[in-house]
């Protein structure tokens, strides 16, 4: 019995991301073990696993606080963002008067601004808003585009048969703009992670803070190299997680009749 071509296709999809993953750590591996590297200078991935089961109760509780943050901010842009796309969709006064602040939150590095924030605000909400700040921009800005990119022959008929503004938006403009938000969504999961991780390494050096990135911090303060690459592992698997998850979500929401999830079901 042979194996479609598709589903031949879906299984290297799935297994040559962990089969380059298995090789690249066995080298890794074999490096160590043959050149003799320290652990503080490269520990081996044996020992970082082992570190990750030993500190499993200090990194889970970081990650935790990490991963908290991270959906707060994300939740918030989410919410910002389409709803501040909205009103400068039916208002170009406010468009032209605020869009241009939200493109300047979006070009400051937000190491620069967490700092900043730390001096004003306290240290959680100061995590939270560099989060936020920096998931903000692509949901805004992915949804304006989707929102101003609806057929105009179909919103002509939408007036013609006396369709107010309301009944505008929800039943063409948002419809229409749904793949723009999801895809804005996605990218600000991983950046509220990125965020959340840059303020927490602004606090860590300022002697604040519990997050994974404070972790990091102190286990390079104190040389524990291990700690600092199972906390680095985390954030990664955390990132992924995100970004798989809110991929799936998309692709839940669009699959019965969306081209871009038609296309994966083929």
């Amino acid at each position: 019995m042979t194996t479609p071509p598709f589903a031949r296709e879906r299984l290297l999809r799935v297994a040559l991301p962990f089969l380059l993953f298995a090789f690249a750590v066995a080298i890794w591996e074999a490096a160590v073990r043959i050149e003799g590297i320290p652990p503080y200078v490269l520990p081996s991935p044996g020992l970082v696993l082992h570190t990750l089961v030993t500190d499993r109760v200090l990194l889970g509780q970081s990650l935790l606080v990490t991963l908290r943050t991270t959906l707060e901010g994300f939740l918030l842009a989410a919410a910002g963002g389409v709803g501040l796309a909205v009103l400068f969709n039916q208002s170009r006064f406010l468009e032209y008067s605020l869009y241009p602040y939200a493109v300047i939150l979006q070009v400051t590095p937000v190491i620069a601004i967490a700092p900043l924030l730390l001096v004003y605000l306290q240290q959680p909400t100061a995590v939270l808003v560099c989060a936020w700040i920096v998931a903000f921009f692509p949901v805004l800005a992915n949804t304006t585009l989707g929102l101003n990119s609806v057929d105009r022959n179909l919103a002509d008929l939408y007036a013609l048969y006396g369709a107010g503004p309301f009944a505008l938006l929800w039943n063409l403009k948002l419809p229409s703009a749904l793949p723009y938000i999801l895809g804005g969504l996605r990218i600000a999961g991983g950046l509220s992670l990125v965020g959340a991780v840059a303020a927490e390494i602004a606090a860590g050096s300022a002697g604040a803070g519990s997050g994974l990135a404070y972790r990091i911090m102190e286990s390079e303060y104190r040389l524990n190299i291990p700690r600092m690459f199972a906390a680095l592992l985390l954030l990664s698997v955390a990132g992924i997680v995100i970004f798989y998850l809110l991929a799936l979500a998309s692709h839940l929401a669009l699959r019965r009749w969306h081209e871009s999830a038609l296309a994966q079901e083929r």
